[in-house]
C-alpha cells in the first residue's frame, strides 16, 4: 500500500470483518484494549465497531497523555506562570486541561501570559527574543515527545540560554500498561499496542505482556485498515491459544525502536521514583525528570512548586474511563455538564482523548442505540 485511500477501502474493510467473525468461538466474548487515544478516535470516526461482530468489544486505555495528567500538575504550572516575569509556553490542548484552579485559559484571561506553541523549540525561540523573561515549556507526552523536549534542553544548553526551562510531565506507557494488567477492574484478551510510542521504543518492551500476563499484544497503526488488521491477528492468537507480541506497524515502527531517539532521553531525562497518574494513582517508575547535571533548565528546581494533590471531582469519571471500565456515555455529566467547551475531565479535552472522540462522531453503544430504537 502507498496511499492513504488503500487504507480506507470498504471492500477490503469488509473481507476483513467476515475474517474476524469467522474465528469468533459461539457463545464468548472479547474484550481488546486500544491503548493510543489515536485509535480512539479512528474506531469512532470511521466506525469500526460497526465491522465487528457484537461479541467483540473495545475499551479505551490510557494512552492518551493529556487525559492523565492529575489536576494537582495543572495547578502547579499555574502556578509558575503566575510568578513574577514568566512566561508559559504549552501545547493547544493542555490550554482547556481543569485543574483545582481552573486552567491555563482561565490563568490567560486573569493576566498571566501563556502562549500556545507547537513545538518546545518555539519555546526557546520566545526565550531568545525575551531575555528579561523566564520562559517555560510545559513538557507532556510520552516517549514519543520525549526526544523532542530533550533535544530542545540540548539546544538551550549549548547556546547557554538561562531563561529557558522545562516544567517535565513526560510519562511512560509500559508501567501503565503493568497498571491496568494489574487491576481487578478490568479482564483483557489482548491489546491493540500504541503506535506513536513505538516508533521511539519499538516492540521489544510488551514482551512482558505475553510473556508475565499471557495476553497478545499488536501495535497498530492509525488508519482504519490497520486497526481491523490488528484486531483479526489478536482474533488469530486467541483462536490459536498463541500469546505473542506482533508489529503490525513494522512500515513505521522498527522493532528495537529508535535509538537515537532513546539516547537523547537517556541523556537529559532519568526516571522519577513515582509519579501520579490521572484515574490510575500513583505508578512507580512511570514518568521521567530532568538529570540533575541539567537542573538549570528544569522549572521544579528552579521555582516554588507547591506540589498538591487534588481530588478530581465528584462527578467526573475519567478515570474509570481512562481504565476502560466504563465507556464515556456511562459518565453521568457526559454530553451535558461536560463537553468540549465546558470539560470537566481531561478525557473530554484532548484530540486524543475518549469522551472527546465519543462526543465529536457520535458513537454510542450499540446496545444503547438500540434501545433507543426499540422505544
Amino acid at each position: 500500500m502507498r496511499y492513504v485511500d488503500e487504507f480506507r477501502d470498504a471492500a477490503t474493510a469488509r473481507a476483513l470483518s467476515t475474517r474476524i467473525a469467522a474465528l469468533c468461538e459461539p457463545g464468548r466474548r472479547y474484550k481488546f484494549m486500544e491503548v493510543c487515544g489515536g485509535h480512539t478516535h479512528t474506531i469512532y470516526k470511521h466506525g469500526l465497531e460497526d465491522y465487528l461482530p457484537e461479541t467483540i468489544s473495545l475499551v479505551h486505555g490510557p494512552g492518551c497523555p493529556v487525559c492523565v495528567i492529575p489536576m494537582g500538575r495543572v495547578d502547579d504550572a499555574i502556578a509558575i506562570a503566575e510568578q513574577p516575569d514568566v512566561i508559559m509556553t504549552s501545547f493547544g490542548d493542555m490550554m482547556r486541561v481543569p485543574g483545582g484552579r481552573g486552567s491555563f485559559f482561565d490563568s490567560k484571561a486573569a493576566g498571566a501570559d501563556i502562549r500556545m506553541v507547537y513545538s518546545p523549540l518555539d519555546a526557546l525561540k520566545i526565550a531568545r527574543k525575551n531575555p528579561d523573561k523566564r520562559v517555560v515549556f510545559m513538557a507532556i507526552g510520552m516517549e514519543t515527545t520525549a526526544p523532542s523536549t530533550a533535544m530542545t534542553v540540548l539546544r538551550a544548553a549549548s547556546e547557554e540560554l538561562e531563561n529557558f526551562s522545562i516544567f517535565c510531565n513526560h510519562v511512560m506507557i509500559i508501567p501503565a500498561i503493568k497498571a491496568i494488567l494489574d487491576s481487578p477492574d478490568l479482564r483483557l484478551d489482548g491489546f491493540i499496542g500504541p503506535g506513536h510510542v513505538s516508533t521511539v521504543i519499538g516492540c521489544r518492551p510488551y514482551e512482558y505482556v505475553a510473556r508475565d500476563y499471557g495476553k497478545p499484544l499488536v501495535c497498530s497503526g492509525f488508519e482504519p485498515l490497520d486497526i481491523l488488521e490488528s484486531v483479526y491477528r489478536l482474533m488469530v492468537q486467541v483462536a490459536e491459544g498463541r500469546c505473542e507480541v506482533e508489529n503490525q506497524y513494522a512500515r513505521v515502527v522498527p522493532w528495537a525502536g529508535n535509538p537515537k531517539a532513546l539516547q537523547v532521553i537517556g541523556e537529559v531525562m532519568e526516571l522519577r521514583p513515582h509519579f501520579e497518574w490521572r484515574g490510575l494513582g500513583f505508578i512507580s517508575h512511570s514518568a521521567l525528570r530532568v538529570r540533575a547535571r541539567y537542573s538549570a533548565f528544569d522549572a521544579e528546581r528552579i521555582f516554588d512548586v507547591p506540589g498538591v494533590r487534588v481530588a478530581d471531582p465528584k462527578a467526573c469519571q475519567c478515570g474509570e474511563v481512562l481504565k476502560g471500565v466504563l465507556k464515556p456515555w456511562e459518565c453521568k455529566v457526559f454530553g451535558t455538564a461536560c463537553t468540549p467547551e465546558t470539560p470537566i475531565g481531561t478525557c473530554m479535552v484532548s484530540s486524543e482523548g475518549a469522551c472527546a472522540a465519543y462526543y465529536n462522531f457520535g458513537r454510542f453503544s450499540r446496545d444503547r442505540v438500540r434501545e433507543a430504537t426499540r422505544s
